[in-house]
C-alpha cells in the first residue's frame, strides 16, 4: 500500500467526515445500551465559528467520540439559538441596506423578512462544525423557534403564570438604548470607565421659590446661597426629584426641609435627610433621580419623591426634560455642562473613574429605566437546583464554579423575561382596550378565558407586543430537543434524559445553566445533566481576550484550511486547562502539525518493514532475539492508559492528550520502534511486525477523539482491509495495569538512562558510532540488567557487558541507576572533559545533600511533618550520600 509523503489533510477531512455520515455513525435511536448524552449549547443563528466555538466544541466531540468507542450509545445533539437581540439587529441592518425602516413594516412583514434571513445565513455555523470535525447527530438538529419548541415555551409560560410565579410589574430594569429592549442583569456589563465628576451648584430657595434668608431675614451671602452636589451625569439634572443629605452631616443637616433650584430649569425641588448618602463622597449632597437610578428609585418610594421621565428608548431626551429635546444623552452632556459653565453653576470639575454598566450584546452604556415589565420569581424556583449542585448531584468541573453558582443562587434576583422585540416566542398576554388582560396558549384559548374571568361575551383582543428573553426558550433545551414539554414522556427523553455532560464558558454559568438546572427539576423532576465542563476564555499570547475589536482573533476556517482540523484541535486543546483562561498562540498549531508528521512517519516506517517482512528467520537473520521492548511497551501503554482514564474521568482533558502525546513521541516514536528496528538491509520478523501494528492501532484508538482525520486515515493505511472503520471501533479495555508492570517499566528507565548517558559520553570523547566498544559493570544487583543488557548492546554498538568487582582503567566511567559503568574503546580517551563533568555533577549532589541535611535537623519540621513526608527526606539523604560515593571514586579512578 503505498503511502504519501505527508499526510493530506484535505482529502482525508472531506472523505472521512462523508464517509461516517454515510454510514451513519453520527446517529443515535434508544436501544439497550447505556447512553451518552450531550447537548450542544445553541449557538447564536448570526454566529460564526471563532475560537471560543473551536475549544467548547473540540471538548465535546472528544467526550461524544471516546463514549462511542467504549460502547456507549453516544448522541450529541446540535441546534441553534434564535437570538432575539443579535437576529433583529442583523435583520433591521439588512432592511437599512435595502431602504426599508422597521417603523414602516408591520410585525407580521418584519417577521417575514427574519425567517428570510435565518433561512439564508442560521445555518452557517453548523456546517462550519463539521469542517472542525464535530460527530454531531445531525438528523437531531434543533432550533429554539421550531413549532414544538415554539409552543412549549409557551406553554411553560402558562404554567409558571398559573403557578404565580410570572407576574408583571412596573419596576426598574437595564435598557437597551441601542436594541431598544429591556435587559436582565446578567446582561450588563460593568467596565471600568475614565470619566469626569461635575461639582454642580444648585441654588437655595424657600418654599416659595425665594432665595433663603437668614434668620434676621438678611439674604444670605454668596457663599452660602447653593448647595453642592457631585454627579457623573450633568445631562440627568432634569429629572431631578430632590437633594438628599446625610441627617448626620453636621455641614448640611440643618438644609433638611429646604429647598433649591434645578439649574437651568429653575424647577424647585426639595432637600431630605436619608442615610443612604455617604458624607465622604463628592461634595456630601447626592441628587435624587427616580427614574434613571434604581437607589435613587428606592429613595424616590421612600420619601414619595416624583418620576420624571427625560429619556426617550433610544437614549435622546424627551419632553420631560424640557430642554435639549431630541439630542442624544451624550451629546447633551457636552452643551449641558457647556451652558451650566457660561451660568456659573460649575464649581469645579475633576477626573474620575468609575464602573458603568454596558449592554452585552450592543456594547451601549445601559439605562436604568422604570418600566412595566414581565418578571420571573426566582425564589420560588431555585430551591432544588441549589441543592443540587452543593449536594454533589451536578457536579462542577473545575470545582471553583460552585461557590460562585452558590453565591448568585442564595442572593438571586427575578428575571425580567420580556423583550421589546419582534423577533422571539411572543409574549401570550391578551389585553382589551382597558388593559385588562388574561394568559392564554392561543387567541382561541385567551378568549374564554376572558369571557369566563370578565363576562365579556367575544372579546376584542390584542397579544402583548413583546417577546420573551431568548434564554426562556434555551433554558428547556436538554429536555425540549427530545420534546420533553411537547410530548412528554415520550420513549427519547426517557432515555436521553438527564443528559451526561454541558460544555460551556463560565460566563454563562446564570444566564443558561442555572435556569437549565431549574427548569430541570421544575418539569421533568431530573437534573438536566450530571457533569458541567467550565472552559476558559481563549487568550492571546499577550493575555487579551481574543476579540473582532481587538483584530487578535484568528479566522479558524482559514486554520483549518491552511494546517488541518486535526492540528488545529490539537493546538486549542494542548493549551487549555479545564476553568482556566488559555493563552493561544499559533505556535500551538505547529506543535499539533509536528506531532501528525511524526506519527505519519512512524507510519511510514512499518510501511518500510511490511515490504521486507519475513517469516520463519533464520538465526542469523533474526535482530531482536526477545520480546522484551514488546513486553516493556505493553507496560507504558497499560499505565499510561490507566493515567489517561482517570484524567478524563476528572475532566483533565489537556493534560489527558499531553499524557498520549508523550506517549506517542517519546515511548513509542523514539524508544520502542528504535528497539525492535532490524539493522541495515536486514528484514524484518513478521511476529514483531505484529506486534507493533498491534500497539500502533490501539494508539491511533487513543486519539482518535482528539485528531479524527489523521488516526482514521493511518489506522486503514497500517493494514490493507480493517474489520471496522476506527470512529465506532470498540476501545480495547485489556490495557490496564498488571503485575510486574512496574518492575519492566523500572528495567526500561534504567535502559534509557544507560543509551543516553553511553551515546552522549561517545560524543564526548569522539568515539563514532561504528566503532565498536566494550561494557563494564559494577552492581549489587546484577538481575536488574539481566532483562536489557543485550538490547543495550545492541543500540549502543557495544560487543560485551561484562560484570566485573574491578576497577577497569583507561576507560570512561559512568554512574547510572547507581552503578557504575566503564566504557572501553580502542580509541585514546581524553578524560579532562569526563572529570569535570563528573565534578560538577558531584558539587551538585553535596549541595542538594546539604539541603536535606538542613531540613531534617530541623526540628520542628521532624516533628510536624507527617511520617511519609519525613521518611522521603530520609530516603533522600541516602540516595544523595550513596550517589557521591560513586561519583568520588569515579574521579578517583580516573586518575
Amino acid at each position: 500500500m503505498e503511502i504519501s509523503k505527508t499526510f493530506d489533510f484535505r482529502s482525508a477531512e472531506q472523505k472521512w467526515y462523508k464517509h461516517w455520515l454515510d454510514l451513519k455513525y453520527f446517529e443515535s435511536k434508544p436501544d439497550g445500551r447505556e447512553s451518552y448524552t450531550v447537548v450542544i449549547p445553541p449557538p447564536n443563528v448570526t454566529g460564526i465559528l471563532h475560537m471560543g466555538h473551536c475549544l467548547n466544541n473540540t471538548i465535546q466531540d472528544i467526550l461524544v467520540r471516546r463514549a462511542r468507542m467504549m460502547g456507549k450509545n453516544a448522541c450529541w445533539v446540535p441546534g441553534t439559538d434564535h437570538a432575539s437581540i443579535a437576529t433583529e439587529a442583523k435583520v433591521v441592518q439588512m432592511l437599512r441596506e435595502k431602504g426599508i425602516q422597521k417603523a414602516s413594516l408591520s410585525r407580521e412583514e418584519f417577521l417575514n423578512y427574519a425567517w428570510e434571513w435565518k433561512e439564508k445565513y442560521g445555518g452557517i455555523i453548523l456546517q462550519q462544525l463539521k469542517k472542525l470535525g464535530c460527530s454531531l447527530d445531525w438528523s437531531r438538529t434543533s432550533f429554539t423557534m421550531d413549532p414544538d419548541y415554539y409552543r412549549s415555551v409557551i406553554k411553560v409560560f402558562n404554567d409558571l403564570y398559573a403557578k404565580g410565579y410570572i407576574y408583571r410589574g412596573k419596576r426598574m430594569i437595564n435598557w437597551d438604548p441601542k436594541a431598544k429592549t429591556a435587559l436582565s442583569d446578567e446582561e450588563v456589563i460593568f467596565k471600568e470607565v475614565q470619566g469626569k465628576l461635575y461639582f454642580l451648584q444648585y441654588q437655595l430657595v424657600d418654599q416659595a421659590g425665594n432665595p433663603l434668608l437668614d434668620r434676621a431675614g438678611i439674604a444670605l451671602t454668596p457663599a452660602h446661597q447653593h448647595i453642592t452636589i457631585a454627579t457623573v451625569r450633568p445631562e440627568t439634572i432634569m429629572g431631578d426629584a430632590a437633594i438628599a443629605v446625610n441627617p448626620a452631616d453636621e455641614r448640611m443637616g440643618h438644609l433638611i426641609g429646604k429647598f433649591a433650584l434645578v439649574p437651568l430649569i429653575n424647577r424647585k425641588i426639595p432637600i431630605i435627610g436619608d442615610e443612604y448618602v455617604d458624607p465622604s463622597f463628592g461634595s456630601g449632597a447626592l441628587k435624587i433621580t427616580p427614574a434613571l437610578d434604581i437607589n435613587d428609585h428606592q429613595i424616590g418610594i421612600k420619601h414619595g419623591l416624583e418620576i420624571i421621565e427625560i429619556l426617550n428608548d433610544d437614549g435622546t431626551l424627551s419632553e420631560g426634560a424640557q430642554i435639549y429635546i431630541g439630542k442624544d444623552r451624550f451629546d447633551a452632556r457636552k452643551e449641558i455642562v457647556e451652558e451650566l459653565k457660561a451660568k456659573g453653576h460649575v464649581a469645579k470639575i475633576e477626573d474620575y473613574t468609575h464602573q458603568v454598566g454596558f449592554s452585552e450584546r450592543t456594547d451601549v452604556v445601559v439605562e436604568p429605566r422604570l418600566s412595566l415589565q414581565w418578571w420571573v420569581d426566582m425564589k420560588k424556583i431555585s430551591g432544588p437546583a441549589l441543592s443540587a449542585v452543593q449536594d454533589g448531584e451536578i457536579n462542577f468541573h473545575p470545582a471553583k464554579f460552585k461557590n460562585l453558582y452558590r453565591h448568585w443562587m442564595e442572593n438571586i434576583k427575578d428575571w425580567c423575561i420580556s423583550r421589546q422585540l419582534w423577533w422571539g416566542h411572543q409574549i401570550p398576554a391578551w389585553y382589551d382596550a382597558e388593559g385588562r388582560f388574561v394568559v392564554a396558549m392561543d387567541e382561541e384559548d385567551a378568549k374564554t378565558k376572558f369571557t369566563a374571568a370578565f363576562g365579556v361575551a367575544d372579546p376584542q383582543l390584542k397579544q402583548d407586543e413583546d417577546c420573551l428573553d431568548t434564554w426562556f426558550s434555551s433554558w428547556l433545551w436538554p429536555f425540549e430537543v427530545f420534546k420533553g414539554i411537547s410530548n412528554p414522556g415520550n420513549k427519547e427523553v426517557d432515555y436521553y434524559y438527564p443528559t451526561n455532560t454541558l460544555v460551556t464558558a463560565p460566563e454563562i454559568i446564570f444566564f443558561w445553566v442555572a435556569r437549565m438546572i431549574m427548569a430541570g427539576y421544575e418539569y421533568m423532576g431530573k437534573k438536566p445533566f450530571s457533569d458541567v465542563y467550565f472552559t476558559g476564555i481563549v487568550r492571546d499570547n499577550l493575555g487579551r481576550k481574543m476579540s473582532k475589536q481587538l483584530g487578535n482573533s484568528p479566522d479558524l476556517l482559514e486554520m483549518i484550511d491552511e494546517i488541518g482540523a486535526d492540528a488545529v484541535r490539537f493546538g486549542i486543546l494542548i493549551a487549555s486547562p479545564a476553568g482556566n483562561d488559555l493563552l493561544w498562540d499559533k505556535a500551538s498549531n505547529e506543535q499539533g502539525r509536528n506531532f501528525i508528521n511524526k506519527i505519519w512517519n512512524a507510519l511510514k516506517l512499518v510501511q518500510l518493514w511490511k515490504e521486507r517482512c519475513k517469516t520463519d528467520l533464520q538465526p542469523e537473520e533474526v535482530s531482536l532475539a526477545t520480546d522484551w521492548p514488546h513486553q516493556w511497551f505493553g507496560s507504558r501503554l497499560r499505565q499510561v492508559s490507566a493515567e489517561v482514564e482517570q484524567l478524563m474521568q476528572q475532566f483533565k482533558l489537556s493534560e489527558a492528550l499531553k499524557t498520549l502525546y508523550t506517549l506517542v513521541w517519546d515511548d513509542f516514536c523514539s524508544w520502542y520502534l528504535e528497539w525492535i528496528k532490524p539493522g541495515f538491509e536486514k528484514p524484518m520478523d513478521a511476529a514483531h511486525l505484529e506486534k507493533a501494528i498491534g500497539y500502533f492501532e490501539v494508539l491511533l484508538e487513543r486519539l482518535h477523539p482528539f485528531m479524527p482525520f489523521v488516526t482514521e486515515d493511518m489506522y486503514h493505511l497500517l493494514r490493507e482491509k480493517q474489520p471496522t472503520d476506527l470512529c465506532v471501533r470498540q476501545m480495547d479495555i485489556n490495557f490496564v495495569p498488571r503485575t510486574g508492570d512496574e518492575k519492566i517499566l523500572a528495567a526500561a528507565d534504567l535502559l534509557k538512562s544507560a543509551i543516553t548517558a553511553i551515546r552522549d559520553a561517545r560524543v564526548k570523547a569522539q568515539i563514532k558510532n561504528k566503532d565498536e566498544i566494550k561494557l563494564f559493570f559494577t552492581a549489587k544487583d546484577q538481575e536488574k540488567w539481566a532483562a536489557i543488557k543485550d538490547l543495550l548492546c545492541k543500540q549502543v554498538n557495544a560487543t560485551s557487558f561484562i560484570h566485573t568487582d574491578e576497577v577497569v582503567s583507561d576507560t570512561i566511567q559512568l554512574v547510572i541507576g547507581g552503578d557504575r559503568l566503564y566504557i572501553k574503546t580502542d580509541t585514546v580517551l581524553d578524560t579532562s572533559a569526563q572529570r569535570k563533568e563528573l565534578e560538577q555533577e558531584l558539587n551538585y549532589y553535596k549541595g542538594f545533600l546539604d539541603s536535606v541535611e538542613k531540613k531534617l535537623s530541623n526540628e520542628r519540621f521532624v516533628q510536624n511533618a507527617k511520617a511519609e513526608v519525613v521518611e522521603l527526606e530520609q530516603k533522600k539523604k541516602a540516595d544523595a550520600m550513596e550517589k557521591i560515593q560513586l561519583l568520588e571514586e569515579s574521579i578517583k579512578n580516573l586518575g
